[in-house]
């Protein structure tokens, strides 16, 4: 409840400013600490995402507990409205502190410990309880400034607060993030933060502050701000050690893109690997497995023209290129910077075979589901070498529209499309592979994984559930047959064979490498 006679207490007389100037800079100071704060909340999902993945979760996990924790601040705060003034001040020096540098504590807490869900749940809960503490105070503030009942103080604080938060959500991913990066956007926010707390309570409010509790604020701001700024200094340097922790010492790339933070370890072709925000992507010892595995089994049919969404590396364009009457590919990539490396860097363009050399290869940066709702072409294959679903962004890439799409840009007849696909619980490492059922795993994915034959090669380093391969082939499309990825024999529609999968023999003929595979619905050629 809010004390309506701390308004009517001592009014206005003992402030350096005319009342409405003093309401107009309280005002001012809950839009920019508002603003701040949705920055370190916004901060925190996108680097536990980026560190931990599976981005729904940890918002879930940050916005729940951050909003309990204000309950608990809000409440805490009640024992401070004695003395509002030097309780605000030191609530936001606190708050920029622990908010500016929470980004670079959560990244050193993942590099050297491996583990950064419990700091995660300390910042989100810290910084809930400081945010959650302004409130109350901001209105004893305001009401000390002008005098006015609780009802029009409450609104224009909500207001105030709200656009700011307006303001704070569009700033992270349109200005900081690109323009600071994760890491210095943080320690800039609490820069701010701290700053603005200072500023009012040290300027409008100094009457209200004991030379003692002066002292005090100037120093607890001057410190924060001097930590921030030390940091800022030093980021870089945290940076490089925190990658090396990560990636080993062999670190020849790291670029953080407007998309992704993209980097290239490892001295040569023979030992290359592409992470993608902390992800492997690529590694050059077994990264044959799954693109193999992946373009193979499509290319058995018309193959004129191919489309592979994703796969700005090159490495599957260059499984599709091993084909001469292959006459035109087209990689849709959402990230330029894959493709310029893929294109530059000596080892990847050497691993990929300096695909983007090909004439036929056609690059284009966009992203895949906006670009096949607008291109109007039809291809012969089509090939999904995209992200985990688990990814947020990349959820909608494994919708029942998407799968739409695809089929749309398939041509009428020999059509086929194929896309990653996640290891089922099965008995044992040698189970086939299948898609995993699951919001992403819509009824276009699940017709076309049952349609497909299962391809179960060995998981690919970094690929502990992403992998395998999928296929669905279109009304009309010509029959499975041809040598695959590992020299096999393929197989044609005919008499039933009495083999299951992973046995070494075949009622009618020769196995292939893993079992026969034919399901009880072919033959051997």
């Amino acid at each position: 409840m809010i004390d309506q006679q701390v308004s009517l207490r001592g009014g206005a007389a003992r402030l350096p400013v005319r009342p409405r100037t003093g309401r107009f800079l309280v005002l001012a100071a809950v839009f920019v600490c508002a603003a701040c704060g949705l920055v370190y909340e916004l901060e925190l999902v996108a680097l536990a995402s980026y560190l931990i993945g599976d981005s729904v979760t940890q918002a879930s996990v940050v916005l729940s507990v951050m909003v309990f924790a204000m309950g608990i601040g809000s409440l805490l705060a009640k024992r401070l409205r004695c003395h509002a003034a030097v309780g605000f001040g030191l609530i936001e020096a606190a708050l920029a502190l622990i908010g500016g540098s929470s980004a670079l504590v959560l990244y050193a807490s993942f590099a050297w410990l491996g583990e950064s869900r419990h700091a995660l749940v300390g910042f989100s809960l810290a910084i809930g309880v400081l945010i959650g503490a302004e409130i109350p105070l901001l209105m004893t503030l305001i009401q000390r400034v002008d005098r006015q009942d609780a009802g029009g103080a409450v609104a224009d604080l909500f207001a105030a607060d709200y656009v700011g938060a307006l303001v704070g959500g569009l700033a992270f991913p349109f200005l900081l993030l690109p323009m600071l990066g994760q890491l210095t956007g943080a320690l800039f926010t609490g820069a701010v933060n701290a700053a603005a707390g200072g500023a009012l309570v040290l300027w409008v409010f100094r009457r209200d502050l004991t030379p003692r509790s002066r002292r005090l604020l100037v120093l607890a701001n001057l410190s924060v701000i001097a930590v921030l700024a030390t940091a800022t200094f030093l980021v870089d340097d945290f940076e490089r050690a925190a990658r090396q922790a990560v990636y080993g010492d062999q670190v020849r790339v790291a670029v953080q893109t407007g998309v992704q933070e993209v980097v290239l370890t490892g001295t040569d072709r023979e030992s290359l690997g592409l992470y993608l925000d902390g992800r492997l992507r690529v590694s050059a010892r077994d990264e044959h497995r799954y693109h193999e595995a992946l373009v193979h089994p499509a290319m058995n049919g018309p193959r004129a023209r191919v489309l592979v969404l994703g796969g700005g590396d090159g490495l599957a364009a260059r499984e599709v290129l091993r084909y001469r009457d292959v006459r035109s590919v087209t990689v849709v990539e959402i990230d330029p910077a894959v493709t310029r490396l893929a294109r530059t860097d000596p080892a990847l363009s050497g691993l990929n075979g300096h695909v983007y050399r090909d004439p036929r290869l056609t690059a284009v940066g966009a992203d895949a589901f906006t670009w096949l709702r607008a291109d109007r072409h039809r291809y012969d294959v089509v090939i999904s070498d995209l992200p985990d679903p688990g990814v947020t962004a990349s959820t909608k890439l494994y919708s029942a529209e998407f799968y739409g799409l695809v089929a749309e840009a398939l041509a009428p007849v020999g059509g086929w499309w194929c896309t990653r696909a996640r290891r089922r619980p099965g008995p044992g490492p040698s189970g086939p592979w299948r898609p995993r059922y699951g919001p992403e795993a819509s009824r276009p994915a699940r017709t076309a994984s049952r349609a497909a034959p299962p391809v179960s090669p060995r998981a690919p380093t970094g690929s502990a559930e992403a992998g395998a391969v999928a296929g669905a082939r279109r009304t009309g499309a010509s029959s499975w047959r041809g040598r695959g990825p590992w020299g096999s024999r393929g197989w044609a529609p005919g008499r039933p064979c009495r083999a299951r999968w992973g046995s070494r023999s075949c009622a009618t003929g020769p196995a292939r490498r893993s079992g026969c595979g034919c399901r009880g619905r072919c033959r051997p050629r």
